[in-house]
């Protein structure tokens, strides 16, 4: 028992003494606001392929009322099918922080366009959280991201 007991405080005072990873630069910070600004410029062109070289190869984005879409071929098949035609559309970063190769953006966005069957244009709000991961070319690609709507569904005003 006092073996065990010997183990297990030395395997515990192992653990305790690894490395912090270290706080994210404000270069790295940049690097990760940026790729929101990307993104919105993307969906104002309609440019799918544009969207996607913002995403890991193992990358899922979780959009509201639609199944999670893993990898990038599904991330692809999701903006093919939805682009609508954005007239305006900003993101804006509330918050990033992280630490090592991993980080976290999380902040708002405003999308004004026309949808199918619409004449007149829609403004949406909403909000999300991106985490993004270094990539070994030190750049910084998106994780996973999931964003929802401010505005209610039906029957929920």
């Amino acid at each position: 028992m006092r073996r065990f007991f010997a183990v297990a405080v030395g395997l515990t005072l192992l653990a305790g003494c690894e490395p912090e990873a270290a706080p994210l630069s404000p270069e790295d910070a940049t690097a990760v606001r940026q790729i929101g600004l990307a993104y919105a410029a993307a969906v104002l062109a309609g440019d799918a392929d544009a969207v996607v070289a913002l995403y890991a190869a193992d990358a899922v984005e979780m959009p509201p009322n639609s199944p999670t879409r893993a990898g990038l071929a599904a991330i692809r098949g999701g903006y093919e099918g939805e682009m609508e035609v954005a007239q305006a559309f900003t993101v804006t970063s509330a918050e990033v922080d992280g630490r090592g190769d991993l980080a976290y953006d999380r902040g708002t966005w405003s999308w004004t366009g026309i949808v199918e069957g619409m004449t007149e244009p829609v403004t949406e709000t909403g909000k999300y959280v991106a985490i993004a991961r270094e990539q070994e070319d030190d750049s910084w690609l998106w994780q996973a991201v999931i964003w929802n709507s401010d505005t209610p569904l039906p029957g929920q005003e």
